[in-house]
């Protein structure tokens, strides 16, 4: 019973390993390279397969996914002679798993080693303030070089990128120096400008200021000189219509014996205010004859109308 029970449990353990060696389920992104007896015979793809044991196995497993390599850092000379430390990340891809099989023996060490060679060349061709400025065409000179590089190899580069450009500690403390008097001067340029912009400012405003003065000052001369002219227009106008009028009342009956009155009248009066006004008085020798003064006034007043009686009479 004990030998039977031996050579059931080999039988079984030789059954798996059949089994194992027969069946093969490819996952999805994946690609297997199957050789029958040393010689390739198929890429297995995502799926169920069968071997045939002993004979069939199954040599390279690649992902069909993107992959990202990271490059070490390295030491790279620019043109004006500066070392810097460069390390970056490649993005590459199996296009071809066979080719990727039997084309090279790894290439993804391969790959890094061609990105850290191009980037030495790429950055020995760059002064060291142009490789901060130039990560897209260095990133692009290198995709270029690998990626024709790698085609035999059946592997796509699809992008490189630097992560880190690091100068050594002296030129760092000079570029920090640098940047900060171009910052320094650039905070000294925008305040002068800022104060010669507010004096400008300043100065247009003083100078409508004293327009808009001058022009108040210049029409309100025009307004009361416009003024004065208006009154004194009016007070000619009053006078000459009041002369008319009192030339007219003297043609008039009564007209003479009435303006005699009022010569008499006001001769009076301001005899009377110079009388009150003044302690020294010159009386008229012929104070007492106001008639004659009358007569005089009369006389006038008979020369200056007689024109005005013949004009009405022709």
């Amino acid at each position: 019973m004990a030998p039977f029970v031996i050579i059931l449990g080999i039988l079984a353990v030789f059954l798996i390993v059949i089994f194992l060696k027969t069946v093969r389920i490819v996952p999805q992104r994946k690609a297997f390279i199957v050789e029958r007896l040393g010689k390739y015979r198929a890429t297995l793809e995502a799926g169920f397969h069968i071997l045939v044991p002993f004979i069939d196995r199954v040599a390279y497993i690649h992902s069909l996914k993107e992959t990202a390599i990271d490059v070490p850092p390295q030491s790279c000379i620019t043109r004006d002679n500066i070392a810097v430390e460069v390390d970056g990340i490649l993005y590459l891809q199996v296009m071809d798993p066979r080719k990727a099989s039997y084309g090279i023996n790894n290439f993804q060490f391969a790959s890094t080693q061609l990105a850290q060679t191009t980037m030495r060349s790429v950055i020995g061709k760059l002064d060291l303030d142009r490789t901060f400025e130039e990560r897209d065409s260095i990133n692009s000179q290198i995709v270029d070089a690998v990626d024709k590089a790698s085609d035999p190899w059946g592997v796509k580069v699809s992008r490189y990128e630097v992560k880190n450009i690091v100068p050594p500690e002296s030129i760092k403390s000079a570029m920090e120096k640098q940047m900060r008097a171009e910052r320094e001067k650039r905070a000294t340029i925008a305040e002068s400008e800022g104060e010669r912009q507010a004096e400008i400012n300043r100065a247009d405003g003083e100078r409508q200021a004293s327009i808009a003065i001058s022009e108040g000052e210049r029409q309100k001369r025009i307004n009361e000189a416009e003024g004065r002219a208006a009154e004194i227009e009016k007070v000619a106008t009053a006078t000459a219509n009041g002369i008319k009028k009192i030339a007219t009342a003297i043609t008039e009956n009564g007209g003479l014996e009435a303006v005699n009155l009022r010569i008499a009248e006001q001769y009076l009066k301001e005899f009377g205010k110079l009388a009150k006004e003044n302690n020294t008085m010159i009386i008229p020798t012929n104070m007492s004859d106001i008639a004659g003064i009358l007569g005089t006034a009369a006389k006038v007043i008979q020369t200056t109308s007689a024109p005005t009686a013949v004009n009405k009479q022709g």
